[in-house]
């Protein structure tokens, strides 16, 4: 019995629940064949993105990234922004596992402009705290007090720590 594109999607995000990683990236390598096959093609760039995700939890980040490479331009060319951002996070994660940090924050950064666009204010919380982590790795302490300042205030309801940490990071900026 042959499976549809859209039954491989959800048996890769199956399998991803229960961290079965490498069995999830199969899933969604035949997903993408079929929906490439059916010239589904916004369809076969989500489930290369979810690849991409499956491979990084793997612990493959080549794989990762070579998965998610194009698909920012193929969502910015039918105008979903908000899969443009995720695709550029999803590149930018395994730029950052491949220790190419320049590039990951160069992507993270374009990924927040873009969920900036389309009022996603926690993703692009996140996708600043990631680059500020790398900012933090690389030493450069003021420029990550200043991404994690723009984190704390992209995010949509701060919890407590958040706007604890936005308080106590306040003193940085002066």
């Amino acid at each position: 019995m042959t499976l549809e594109p859209s039954q491989l999607d959800e048996k890769g995000k199956e399998s991803f629940q229960n961290a079965e990683y490498d069995e999830a990236a199969e899933f969604f390598r035949q997903a993408v064949a079929g929906y490439a096959l059916a010239k589904d093609n916004p369809a076969a760039a989500e489930s290369k993105n979810n690849l991409s995700v499956a491979f990084l939890q793997a612990g493959k980040p080549q794989e990762a990234l070579d998965a998610t490479l194009g698909t920012d331009a193929f969502f910015e060319s039918i105008q979903d922004v908000k899969r443009q951002a995720l695709a550029l996070g999803n590149q930018a994660a395994a730029l950052e596992a491949l220790n190419r940090f320049d590039e990951a924050v160069s992507a993270y950064e374009r990924s927040a402009e873009l969920f900036a666009q389309v009022n996603e204010g926690d993703l692009r919380a996140l996708v600043l705290k990631s680059s500020a982590a790398i900012k933090l790795k690389k030493g450069k302490v003021s420029e990550a007090a200043f991404k994690m300042i723009g984190s704390l205030e992209a995010k949509d309801n701060p919890g407590f720590f958040d706007r604890l940490l936005k308080f106590f990071l306040r003193f940085v900026k002066k």
